[in-house]
């Protein structure tokens, strides 16, 4: 025994632990089951409002939890199970729907901010109401999360009615429309239902805001996350980006995919032709060792070459490949096996490279097509060259930027044609529909809508197929999921399949897993896998196995990893003549519909493994899905009928699912057949948990291929060796524990992978967080205008002591100080003038100067706000300030896109990418907080109040410009106000997609006649544009 199972054996597992801790919780809940049931239903409701007092007495939620839960679960069977009492075959006659010993066990994980995992049909939905309940007597709210809007809404209708019986107010963000005042009614409920992308793109819309009226969230407080694990490990790669279109152009896809194109062709002939000589070779005898590193090249050239593939399935084969390998990396002489080819495909990596080969055919007669210019070495030239002016400096530097972004963005479009060319397959990663490039989910075989990869690729996608190329997105507000729940207060989940990533959940979210033992003992039938080596064989073999179940009348349900191998399994079922649903995932309901019938007697249903998480396969069908189905067809809609019309309608399909019911189980309840195993070993878990629900009996199977991707990839050598070993022969079927412990290993590799790029996208991430937490903060205390003057003064203080600190730093004394520059910038941007008395220039030290000028530029400031009214300086300075901080944010964020792709390559310099990112970027946001300070002061000090003359006011006409409306009106003067800033809520891709900014139509309404503005806000016609464009006034609007 080791010293793991001694310890195990001797203090018990840590489930053991973790439940025994919950044990006395449950039984003081329970111990007030009797008095809580004999309170009438006003007493009952009136317990909420005594909580709430209780709470601002001093009492803590820990110490209301018994009581609470207690009346949720009363509350429960009087609403939900109107009060009927159900037999239980081990427990007897129990309340229905009231929730199960397990379930308040759960409840009380979520209370205490941990996840708990609760295998299928344990009943999560009810738990979640527990815990939100609770959580809500304090008043903050407790927000509800899910993974898709079907379920948003029917959770908040079905616990609504619990919630609203107690006194509490329950929302749906996904019945809401952003920015709306129905929005924010339903954050400002106990208790809000929604999905993860519009909690996270509410609280980056918030901080676009131009107005407090158009904010929607208060504080985070509770968040409780449905299906937990996809949520925060499955989306967690992708980062939620609101963006805006950017003026560039796309011909260069366009003109460059001719080139991409004609290298793939090239490598395609290439491979056939190295995989034909190593098959001479093999014929030959005696050189296996050159056919070996001939299948080598051809492998790291095109892996999914057919033949390629057909070949490594001969026995010794691939084993021969792997020894070549070894002793190539060994020696380190990889790169000797890729001279021939013209370009190299890492799939582990999802990363393709041209080589030498590829990139002179690529450039042609350009010599210079992959030459980018050293900017340090160039620039340092000009520098030196005492011939040339200061004003030809500048000229010359920009030429040399320019030049170099025109090289740099040209190289990595060809990188981004050759990836869409060698890595992306249509019908896999994506599909063509009406034009688009539309992107598929990996996990559950979903159409994205409104997502784009981000980076070009999406356009690379967008050429390869021959679309029309849709525009480059700018980023203008960015989070990570990681870091957007890490601002509640208090998180907790719930899901099936959490101990496979307990781990990365307290590293990144610092939260426990505990699991929850089943209300009934688990009697599903996990078989052993059954790999075969080639997908024929393995599709043949499925199929045979769903035509036996069939026969009997077993229900099965297929998982399946993409919607392409979902048709190609209903076609085989289609010519094999068995009926059968495929489930199309682009509608939740429906989803949850066909899901929920899966379990009807003789039913076989295909789906993505992922499909219809959140809804009970019930062994015999669902009767009320049955019944309402039908009622619908008669002309009848269900939600207009009473509960004793349902009562009577539903019983004749209540009884035909009780007796299908009891044939089901007889059978052996639900088959699920596994087509492959996919990357993670937790979605091939949740697709077993589909059989054998609440004790139901049930079985599982898993058919695999050598063909298959995760075989192929990450463990197809190895396990090929083993079937050498045992002998298997085309067409025989291989089941034994080495094969699956090899498979489980190569998903273990996968799901480390996938963690490091979670983590890497938090690390970086987390440098952004600290940066966006500053900005955020200080946005929305000029918003919501809290001490706006004083946030003013700081800002003019911030730029007065740069400024000086800038001109003073040659000396101690003012004799050595570059005064007449200083005194040009304080004009310049104070509008005051300063000069130093010739007396002062050995004793005026830098405080002194500061306190000098800060005393006239203050002055100035009060002079202006006495002019103005404190009324109108601070709606000028909300305005200027949120405009100044949105364009030089939205910079920001495009700088350190660019800086987090550029310093990638410096690890060949021996550098640490993130900590380089890390450096740089405080620096840039160091610069940022300088700019705003400059362009906010300069902003304010450019006011002047102008008098006009009462004049009719001309229709005015609109210019549409960045964020900005301008009107121009009598006596060439200008309004401006800022246009709402609105973003549709999609996610990106990073795998990344973007929302596109929606702003104005050109053609739209024009706005009505404004009235004559007595005062109006000047801007200099040589100042910066208001805009944000960066052109001087009199060039941009006030042209």
């Amino acid at each position: 025994m080791t010293l793991l199972k001694f310890l195990g054996f001797l203090f018990g597992s840590k489930q053991d632990r973790d439940v025994k801790k919950i044990r006395p919780i449950l039984a003081r809940v329970n111990g007030l089951k009797e008095t809580i049931s004999k309170l009438s239903d006003d007493e009952l409701k009136a317990k909420t409002g005594e909580f709430r007092e209780r709470l601002a007495a001093g009492e803590t939620l820990d110490d209301l939890l018994p009581e609470a839960f207690a009346v949720v679960r009363e509350a429960t069977h009087r609403v939900l199970g109107e009060r009927r009492m159900v037999t239980d075959p081990v427990l007897g006659e129990i309340p229905f729907m009231a929730h199960f010993d397990v379930q308040v066990m759960g409840a009380i994980t979520l209370h205490q901010g941990k996840i708990s995992e609760m295998k299928t049909g344990e009943g999560k939905t009810q738990v979640a109401a527990m815990a939100a309940y609770l959580n809500a007597l304090g008043g903050k709210g407790v927000h509800v999360i899910t993974v898709n809007d079907y379920l948003a809404k029917r959770d908040s209708e079905w616990m609504g009615r619990i919630f609203r019986f107690l006194g509490l107010t329950v929302g749906c963000l996904d019945t809401t429309e952003p920015h709306g005042p129905e929005r924010a009614e339903a954050y400002r409920c106990d208790i809000t239902y929604g999905t993860n992308n519009e909690y996270g793109f509410d609280y980056l819309r918030d901080n676009m805001a131009t107005s407090p009226e158009q904010c929607v969230q208060r504080e985070l407080n509770f968040a409780i996350i449905d299906e937990v694990d996809n949520i925060l490990v499955d989306e967690a790669r992708t980062p939620l980006i609101i963006s805006g279109q950017v003026a560039r152009s796309n011909k260069e896809y366009e003109e460059l995919k001719p080139q991409v194109s004609k290298v793939v062709n090239a490598q395609m002939t290439l491979v056939q032709d190295i995989v034909a000589e190593a098959e001479g070779l093999l014929q030959q005898g005696g050189k296996d060792y050159e056919a070996g590193k001939r299948l080598l090249i051809a492998k790291r050239g095109s892996p999914k070459n057919k033949k390629l593939i057909k070949m490594l399935k001969e026995q010794g084969i691939a084993k021969l490949v792997k020894v070549v390998e070894t002793d190539y990396h060994r020696d380190k002489k990889t790169h000797e096996l890729d001279e021939e080819l013209y370009y190299t495909i890492d799939e582990s990596g999802h990363s393709a490279e041209l080589t030498d080969k590829g990139r002179n055919l690529v450039g042609g007669s350009n010599q210079n097509f992959f030459v980018v210019p050293d900017l340090a070495e160039e620039i340092g030239k000009i520098d030196k060259d005492e011939s040339l002016s200061i004003e030809d400096k500048a000229v010359l530097k920009e030429q040399i930027h320019r030049e170099y972004a025109t090289h740099s963005e040209r190289i990595h479009s060809v990188s981004q044609l050759l990836r869409a060319y060698s890595l992306f397959e249509i019908d896999v990663d994506y599909v063509v529909q009406d034009g688009q490039i539309l992107i598929v989910d990996e996990f559950t075989g979903r159409i994205l809508h409104g997502r784009r990869y981000s980076e070009g690729l999406h356009q690379a996608l967008e050429a390869k197929e021959g679309v029309k190329i849709a525009g480059e997105s700018q980023t203008l507000a960015t989070i990570t999921f990681q870091n957007f729940f890490k601002m509640y207060a208090k998180v907790a989940g719930m899901t099936g399949t959490a101990v496979t990533e307990a781990a990365e959940f307290h590293e990144i979210y610092k939260l426990d897993v505990v699991t929850i033992p089943t209300n009934r003992g688990l009697k599903r039938n996990d078989f052993n896998d059954e790999i075969y080596k080639t997908h024929r064989e393995k599709y043949n073999a499925v199929v045979k196995d769903i035509k036996a179940m069939k026969e009997i009348g077993r229900p099965v349900l297929v998982g399946t990893t993409s919607i392409e191998k979902s048709e190609l399994l209903s076609k085989l079922l289609q010519r094999a003549g068995v009926e059968h649903e495929v489930l199309n995932a682009k509608q939740h309901a429906k989803e949850a519909t066909i899901v929920a019938q899966a379990g009807k007697l003789g039913a076989v249903t295909i789906a993505t493994n992922m499909a219809g998480r959140g809804t009970d396969i019930v062994l015999g069908g669902n009767f009320e899905i049955m019944a309402n189905n039908e009622l619908i067809k008669q002309g009848i809609d269900p939600e207009s009928m009473t509960q004793e019309e349902k009562r009577v309608k539903f019983a004749k399909f209540y009884e035909q699912t009780k007796e299908e019911h009891l044939k089901v189980k007889e059978l052996g309840g639900l088959h699920i057949l596994g087509t492959e195993r996919h990357e993670s070993r937790r979605i091939d878990n949740q697709l077993r948990g589909r059989a054998g629900r609440q004790g139901d009996p049930g079985s599982t199977k898993f058919y695999l291929s050598l063909d298959d991707d995760l075989m192929r990839i990450f463990g197809s050598e190895r396990i090929a060796n083993i079937m050498d070993r045992l002998g298997a022969e085309d067409g025989e079927v291989i089941s034994h524990p080495f094969v699956s412990s090899a498979i489980g290993n190569a998903q273990k590799r996968v799901e480390g992978r996938n963690f490091e790029i979670r983590k890497h996208l938090k690390d970086y991430d987390d440098v952004m967080n600290l940066q966006r937490k500053e900005i955020y903060g200080l946005r929305q205390r000029i918003l919501r205008g809290e001490d706006l003057k004083e946030e003013i003064l700081d800002q003019v203080a911030s730029t007065l002591d740069d400024m000086i600190v800038l001109h003073t730093s040659n000396g101690k004394y003012a004799e050595n100080w570059a005064l007449q520059a200083l005194y040009g910038d304080i004009q310049t941007m104070f509008g005051v003038s300063y000069k130093i008395s010739d007396d002062e220039l050995t004793t005026k030290t830098q405080q002194q100067l500061f306190d000098d000028v800060w005393k006239l530029v203050k002055d100035k400031y009060n002079d202006k706000e006495h002019r103005f009214t404190s009324q109108l300086m601070r709606q000028f300075e909300r305005h200027v300030f949120l405009m100044v901080i949105d364009n030089l944010w939205k910079d920001h964020l495009y700088e350190m896109d660019h800086l987090k792709s550029g310093v990638q390559y410096r690890s060949f310099g021996q550098k640490n990418p993130l900590f380089e990112y890390q450096r740089e970027g405080l620096h840039m946001f160091e610069e940022l907080r300088t700019m705003i300070s400059k362009e906010v002061t300069s902003f304010i000090f450019r006011l002047e109040r102008v008098e006009q003359r009462s004049a009719p006011v001309p229709q005015p006409s609109q210019t549409l410009h960045g964020n900005f409306n301008v009107f121009t009106q009598a006596g060439g003067q200008s309004s401006q106000e800022p246009a709402a800033q609105q973003a549709a809520p999609v996610q990106q891709h990073s795998y990344n997609s973007a929302p596109q900014q929606q702003m104005t139509n050109r053609n739209g309404p024009q706005p009505p006649r404004q009235p004559v503005v007595r005062n109006a806000f000047e801007v200099g016609r040589n100042d910066p544009c208001p805009c944000g464009s960066g052109k001087k006034f009199k060039k941009c609007h006030g042209a």
